[in-house]
C-alpha cells in the first residue's frame, strides 16, 4: 500500500484584510505509514503532560520551537517524500474566488497529475489518499472525492482511494501539518529556518499563478 497524506496552511479568503497571501496544499507520501505515525506518538509522549488537555492533537502553530524542531527532524530521518503547491492568491481569476471549493479540487488534483505524471510513487502498489478534513459539508466532501478519483482514473488508468479524516483519526496528518506550515511560514513570512530542517525531503514544489 501506498499512502499520500494531504494538508494545506494559509486560507482561501479573498477580501478579508487579515487573509494571507498564500495558499499552500503538502502532500507526505510514504509507502509504509507507520513510520510517520511513530514519528507523531514519540512525540505526544515526550510532551504528554503537555498535551494531554489538548485531546491528543499536536498543531504546528500552537506548538514551541522545540517541539516544531524536533517532530521535522524525525520526519527528515524517514523513508517519505513531499510535495508541494503554492498558490499566489493575488493571481487567482475572479471566477474562481467565488468557487473556493472548485479551486481548492483543482489545485489538489495538480499536485496529484504531477505524482503520477512524474512516477513519484509506487504505481504497482494499491494507493489511498487521506485528505485532512476542511469542509463539514457532506456534499463538498463526496464531490471532493469523486473529483479526484474520477481525474486519477482517467487521465493515468489508476485506480485510487480518496478518505477525509481528522488529525485526530489520522495521526500522520499531524506530521504533514508541521510540514505545511513550514512550507507557508517561509513563503508568507520569508522565514525559512524549519523549511530548511525538511528540505531534503521535498521532490518538487510548485508556484500556481506566478
Amino acid at each position: 500500500m501506498a499512502y499520500i497524506f494531504l494538508d494545506e496552511s494559509g486560507d482561501l479568503g479573498f477580501k478579508k484584510e487579515n487573509s494571507s497571501n498564500y495558499f499552500i496544499i503538502t502532500f507526505l507520501f510514504v509507502e509504509n505509514k507507520r513510520t510517520i505515525e511513530k514519528v507523531v506518538s514519540l512525540t505526544h509522549k515526550s510532551l504528554k503532560k503537555i498535551h494531554k488537555k489538548k485531546g491528543g492533537v499536536l498543531h504546528c502553530f500552537k506548538e514551541k520551537p522545540t517541539t516544531r524542531k524536533t517532530i521535522l527532524k524525525r520526519i527528515e530521518s524517514k523513508d517519505c517524500s513531499i510535495m508541494t503547491v503554492c498558490l499566489n492568491k493575488s493571481k487567482v481569476y475572479t471566477n474562481l474566488k467565488e468557487e473556493k471549493h472548485i479551486l481548492y479540487n483543482y489545485v489538489t488534483n495538480i499536485l496529484l497529475d504531477r505524482i503520477f505524471t512524474k512516477k513519484l510513487i509506487s504505481l504497482d502498489k494499491k494507493i489511498k489518499l487521506i485528505a485532512s478534513k476542511r469542509e463539514t459539508n457532506k456534499f463538498l466532501n463526496e464531490n471532493f472525492q469523486k473529483y479526484l478519483v474520477d481525474n486519477v482514473r482517467n487521465n493515468h488508468k489508476i485506480d485510487i482511494d480518496v478518505l477525509i479524516r481528522t488529525p485526530n483519526e489520522e495521526k500522520s496528518l499531524q506530521a504533514v501539518d508541521f510540514i505545511s506550515w513550514s512550507i507557508f511560514r517561509k513563503k508568507e513570512r520569508g522565514d525559512d529556518y524549519y523549511y530548511n530542517i525538511i528540505k531534503s525531503k521535498i521532490v518538487e514544489e510548485n508556484l500556481l499563478f506566478p
